[in-house]
């Protein structure tokens, strides 16, 4: 990521640019806000302690946390950390394919906001967030619409005064979640949408 996304999470604009030139609009203005009714859908799938990976200013880790469900959020944006602990989250500067607090033991991973694409390559993220659950947990992730199929991509974060350095990303269609989860050892258990959001909830078998 870059200071373009930490600017857009204080306040204002950025976008992912493709190595085509392709500017793709990141919604901070919506992760700064509280949980909306699509986020409800999401949220409610989560019954026990959760891990919300790239929790962002922590709009969904507070959430939980106030239903009194027992939630951490990593990310990689100390900015990010800064206003989730602001927002009442609890949340550490982590990235998930490192050391995190309670391997194994996690009732729900949370992959909202397209999380999925993580790392540029969402069967690999999927692994990890296998290894990250206990037993009978499950993977809650937000994906793209049917026909969306998978597709990977070198990009940047950008913004009004400069752009970082390029790095991978995903993005992961309802229509190609069956596949992603079976390669990474999961089958999809549940899915559901509002609006232009699309849901799913992987299990291991």
């Amino acid at each position: 990521m870059s200071g373009e996304f930490d600017r857009g999470l204080l306040g204002g604009s950025c976008w992912l640019e493709l190595a085509s030139g392709e500017r793709i609009a990141l919604p901070v203005e919506r992760w700064r806000r509280p949980p909306e009714t699509g986020d409800g859908l999401l949220l409610s799938r989560c019954a026990g302690p959760t891990l919300d990976v790239g929790c962002g200013p922590g709009r969904l880790a507070a959430a939980l946390g106030a239903r009194g469900v027992a939630t951490l959020g990593i990310d990689s944006s100390p900015v990010a950390v800064r206003l989730a602990l602001r927002r009442g989250a609890i949340a550490l500067r982590r990235d998930v394919f490192a050391r995190v607090p309670g391997e194994g033991r996690w009732r729900h991973v949370l992959l909202a906001d397209g999380n999925i694409g993580i790392g540029g390559d969402p069967v690999r993220l999927l692994r990890r967030v296998a290894r990250l659950l206990g037993p009978g947990g499950s993977a809650v992730v937000e994906v793209e619409p049917p026909g969306h199929g998978l597709r990977r991509e070198r990009v940047r974060v950008g913004g009004p005064a400069e752009a970082g350095g390029w790095f991978g990303w995903a993005w992961l269609g309802m229509d190609a979640i069956g596949t992603s989860a079976a390669e990474a050892g999961l089958r999809l258990r549940w899915s559901g949408k509002h609006e232009r959001r699309w849901f799913a909830e992987l299990t291991a078998p």
